[in-house]
């Protein structure tokens, strides 16, 4: 079979091997973290915050962290502080000079960007640490605190909590350097993954139990359910190609007139952005509820009832809105169109019909503002369907988390863009061999 003959090219190949390994290897290390009790905390009476986490935005919170939160883990804040710290410095990237400096000057100021972004995780820990806390202490029995100290308790689960949450992203940075696909991502996906199975099992037995609706109703999630997944590959792989011919060199380093070599194309992606607008929605609406919690009047806790329930109408109305307007705002931040009529411009390139320079940038532009539309309207309809399961055909609520949403397409994205990884390994090794002895030859570690 030709996935078994895949399997055992990808074993030939020792550095791809190698980076597998190291990267099963950190993700298991995280994993069993996440099962690790914060010392001082009785692990038979965490029912109550398992009971508080299986629903609303801290079932999200819980589900990113693979269960961790609902734990008391070590890991319970995940590597959420980490993320939150990437989307406030990309976002102060615009306004700020220094860091659109640093933006320019290549690898030496990526490196200096996420030493900023390290720092600022460990500020975000600090804050968020002492609030999950105090949230244990308002959720949980007297006696599930072995710990009679209370500052003490504090403190050190504190000072526990913020150095898991930057253990965590060691092991990230470690995968993206050391092994396969993006470390970050990674740890998201696989804490996605583990909550599925028991999720799956839960719907499954409402179903088959009472009036749920039997085999039947589950076999026809099962289909909707893969009929998602199917078009979240589809609009992360969509693109339209932009046909581009570049003249002739001659002799002298110039280029003849009107005479054309092969047409290439630049690939456009419907949706560049991939998951980031989705985890920057996602990011700002735990603010709305946090903030509105901290008074006691009647517009701010029906602001924090409206905005604490993501299966809401206007949760996922502000959520879906924001996801638009994120998709469009990465989108022209990583998608150079400048940069890209210049390249052209300098090597011989032009779109027919389009003049090289300010005109090719504008068409590029405007070209990427139409299909960016549709694709973030589509992205947001994904996102928000997990709600449509829930309202319609009446999913259990940990099983809709999958039915699109976050979950799902940062299972995709990740998916998609570590097997393109893995399959350029592949490809590279036989282009090699076909250049040299005519098969793959063993890889130099």
């Amino acid at each position: 079979m030709k996935f078994i003959d895949t399997i055992k090219n990808i074993w030939k190949i020792e550095e791809l091997k190698n980076r597998i390994l190291v990267t099963l290897g950190l993700l298991l290390v995280y994993r069993f973290g996440a099962q690790v009790v914060l010392p001082g905390v009785d692990a038979s009476q965490l029912a109550s915050l398992a009971s508080q986490a299986d629903q609303g935005i801290l079932g999200l919170l819980n589900a990113f962290t693979g269960g961790a939160f609902s734990n008391a883990s070590i890991f319970a804040l995940g590597i959420m502080p980490y993320i939150s710290a990437s989307i406030v410095v990309q976002l102060m990237g615009i306004a700020i000079p220094y860091l659109q400096k640093l933006q320019k000057e290549g690898e030496s100021g990526r490196k200096k960007i996420n030493q900023i972004t390290r720092w600022l995780t460990i500020a975000i820990t600090l804050v968020q640490g002492p609030g999950y806390i105090y949230n244990l202490f308002s959720i949980l029995p007297p006696e599930a605190f072995v710990i009679s100290n209370q500052t003490v308790f504090v403190v050190s689960s504190v000072i526990i909590i913020s150095t898991g949450c930057i253990f965590a992203m060691w092991l990230g940075e470690k995968i993206t350097d050391k092994g396969i696909g993006n470390g970050i991502s990674l740890l998201i996906m696989v804490g996605i993954i583990a909550t599925l199975p028991q999720s799956f099992v839960q719907n499954f037995v409402s179903r088959v139990s009472g009036d749920g609706g039997g085999m039947i109703m589950v076999l026809i999630e099962l289909v909707i359910w893969f009929v998602i997944i199917l078009a979240s590959v589809l609009l992360v792989m969509a693109v339209r190609q932009i046909p581009v011919q570049y003249a002739r060199r001659t002799a002298g380093g110039g280029y003849e007139k009107n005479v054309f070599g092969s047409r290439q194309y630049i690939p456009l992606k419907l949706n560049a952005s991939g998951v980031m607008p989705i985890i920057f929605a996602q990011a700002i609406m735990f603010v709305p509820s946090a903030v509105a919690g901290l008074s006691d009047s009647d517009m701010s806790q029906s602001i924090k009832a409206a905005f604490s329930d993501i299966f809401g109408l206007w949760y996922n109305v502000v959520f879906a809105l924001l996801i638009i307007v994120f998709t469009f705002f990465y989108t022209a931040i990583t998608v150079p169109t400048n940069k890209m009529a210049d390249d052209l411009k300098r090597s011989g390139g032009f779109i027919p019909g389009i003049r090289p320079g300010s005109e090719t940038s504008e068409y590029l532009d405007r070209i990427m503002s139409q299909i960016t539309l549709p694709g973030s309207v589509f992205l947001a309809l994904i996102a928000v369907f997990p709600a449509i399961a829930v309202k319609l055909l009446n999913v259990q609520q940990g099983w809709a988390l999958f039915f699109g949403g976050t979950s799902l397409l940062i299972m995709v994205g990740v998916a998609i863009d570590t097997m393109q990884q893995v399959n350029s390994y592949l490809l590279n090794r036989h282009y090699d061999g076909l250049m040299k002895s005519g098969k793959n030859r063993k890889a130099v570690a």
